[in-house]
């Protein structure tokens, strides 16, 4: 049977939500959706009062429930006004607009090799489900979760069933290794002897973890966030600013060339 593909536009339902920290996780049904996804994809949802669409990172995706097929997403509520607090204060049976799955997924490696994941606050959402189909390959997985401080902490406790080592940072030191991804990467991948480098995160995260991985000598792939105002590709507003592979500079749509490139692609210092 050939593999289902592209995305959908659905009318999904809230059937579960849950304060976890400094996050909202929803519980979505979206026909056809969790089917589709790959690690990497993200959802744009439909919010009210908001020309633009949101886009979510997907953190887990169950192939059955009692609601049928679910996935979760992750929202920082970013204050009054938002299209992030209006998402965050919806109640269980709230029904959205929603496409996907969007973008481009990690690609995955052909071998059995060791990798490095890091990801910092939300935004590290991607790399569980990348963690559970790394670890079906026979693949190593070493996990970096890091924030500003706890309650930014996305699922450190999931972390340590995803992976085989689990490596917490915060910038204050209220938990794990005090500092940044920056200040501790290097040492990381040299304990981790990975391959492969994937983050997600801020840009200062995922540039990093991206450098780290060129000093290596490792392979390196970043899930960019931009604002994404359709997240289809039409509108041209998530220019990414890449080294093509012909060496010319250019910028793609970080929603449908992306979200996730190869990390010594991006000019870090043109974002």
């Amino acid at each position: 049977m050939s593999e289902v593909q592209g995305p959908v536009h659905v009318e999904a339902e809230v059937v579960a939500t849950k304060r976890i920290g400094g996050y909202r996780h929803l519980t979505l049904t979206a026909p056809g959706v969790p089917e589709r996804f790959r690690a990497g994809n993200f959802v744009a949802v439909t919010v009210e009062g908001h020309v633009a669409r949101r886009a979510l990172w997907v953190h887990r995706v169950r192939a059955s429930s009692s609601y049928g097929p679910t996935l979760d997403v992750v929202v920082e509520d970013r204050g009054a006004g938002s299209g992030t607090a209006w998402l965050a204060a919806q109640p269980v049976g709230t029904r959205l607009a929603l496409t996907g799955p969007l973008g481009r997924p990690f690609a995955l490696p052909k071998d059995a090799v060791s990798c490095l994941l890091v990801g910092e606050g939300y935004a590290a959402a991607p790399l569980f489900p990348l963690a559970e189909r790394l670890r079906e390959r026979g693949c190593g997985v070493s996990l970096v979760v890091s924030a500003p401080d706890e309650s930014r902490l996305l699922a450190a406790l999931e972390a340590r069933r995803s992976a085989r080592s689990v490596t917490v940072l915060t910038a204050d030191g209220s938990v794990g290794l005090r500092g940044t991804v920056a200040d501790h990467v290097d040492d990381l991948l040299r304990r981790s002897d990975a391959d492969v480098v994937y983050a997600a995160g801020p840009h200062a995260v995922l540039r990093a973890a991206a450098g780290a991985a060129e000093r290596a000598g490792a392979w390196s792939q970043v899930a960019v966030e931009t604002p994404t105002p359709c997240g289809t590709g039409l509108c041209h507003g998530c220019v990414l600013p890449v080294v093509g592979e012909d060496g010319v500079d250019r910028v793609v749509r970080t929603c449908a060339d992306g979200p996730v490139v190869r990390g010594d692609r991006v000019r870090w210092e043109a974002l």
